[in-house]
């Protein structure tokens, strides 16, 4: 029953999170793009986040030409559910489920999200939803290893593998003395999580939609959920590896500072090629990982 009760207040607080992080965003995205947000109802506007939901899935399902009708239905519940797996991951002072090794899980799962993304634009029957996919499967796959090892790297200067005690014992703030792999950092989470300026799984004018092309209504919802799931659930990680240790009248200041980064650059930055994207990864930021590896494990057999 405890466990119960635990899984429906991790999805309700993911569900209440996304519908205001949702909310500030199109609000931020007015100011920046220099157009009205939603601000005209005043206070009703809280209820917009809800009004939409609803709307979509109470929208009528069209049935369309699809050979794999199993896997159109299943893939966007696997894609919600694992993004819902990864919410117990953030170590707050009374955690939900005990998991001992977060980081690792929290590569493991992220690494299965892949299978979904490939299933959901090769069901399709659509040549460019299969191209979504494949260009978001190339991304990702790129971009994991590139997180594991600045996860290395934190793991390496902490001489810390448990999410919690890291946060624990961290008591300056690893963004300053390791600011290089900071700002790689930065440009993975917004390749992992396939936002602006690297949205190529639907970003590109030739894909119309990327991967989700023939996904509408709510199971369209679910796949939107999903993703902004990932968005905060990052914006957390981040919070615990690259600041110090944290209380709780400063954690909801610091997600939501990190959390307008990915706010920020959908607003202002301009959508960079995908060759110049596989330019920067290959020959800018994996360098510059391995040498900072190698500066880190030298610093720590110096002590």
């Amino acid at each position: 029953m405890k466990i119960i009760i635990n899984l429906l207040i991790i999805v309700i607080t993911a569900l209440i999170a996304i519908a205001f992080y949702t909310l500030s965003e199109r609000k931020f995205l007015g100011y920046i793009q220099n157009r009205k947000g939603p601000n005209k109802p005043t206070m009703a506007a809280l209820t917009i986040p809800i009004a939409d939901a609803i709307k979509l899935f109470i929208k009528e399902e069209k049935n369309t030409i699809i050979r794999n009708i199993k896997y159109y239905f299943i893939t966007p519940i696997i894609i919600i559910i694992l993004a819902m797996i990864l919410w117990p991951i953030f170590p707050h002072y009374r955690p939900s489920f005990f998991i001992k090794l977060r980081i690792f899980y929290f590569i493991c799962i992220t690494r299965i999200i892949i299978y979904t993304t490939f299933i959901a634009g090769w069901r399709s029957n659509s040549k460019w939803g299969l191209l979504g996919a494949l260009r978001g499967i190339a991304q990702t796959i790129s971009y994991e290893v590139r997180i594991s090892l600045i996860l290395i790297c934190f793991i390496i200067h902490i001489s810390r593998i448990n999410l919690l005690t890291i946060i624990y014992n961290q008591y300056i703030w690893i963004i300053i003395f390791l600011l290089p792999l900071t700002i790689i950092w930065t440009i993975s989470i917004l390749a992992e999580t396939h936002r602006t300026p690297l949205d190529f799984t639907e970003g590109e004018s030739e894909l119309v939609s990327g991967f989700n092309v023939e996904y509408r209504s709510s199971i369209f919802a679910l796949i939107f959920i999903a993703e902004y799931i990932n968005i905060l659930i990052i914006s957390l990680l981040s919070i615990a590896i690259i600041t110090k240790r944290f209380y709780r009248t400063d954690l909801i200041i610091k997600r939501t500072i990190i959390s307008f980064i990915f706010i920020w650059t959908r607003g202002a930055l301009p959508r960079i090629r995908y060759d110049i994207l596989i330019n920067l990864l290959w020959k800018k930021i994996l360098p510059t990982r391995l040498i900072w590896i190698l500066i880190i494990t030298s610093i720590i057999r110096i002590k």
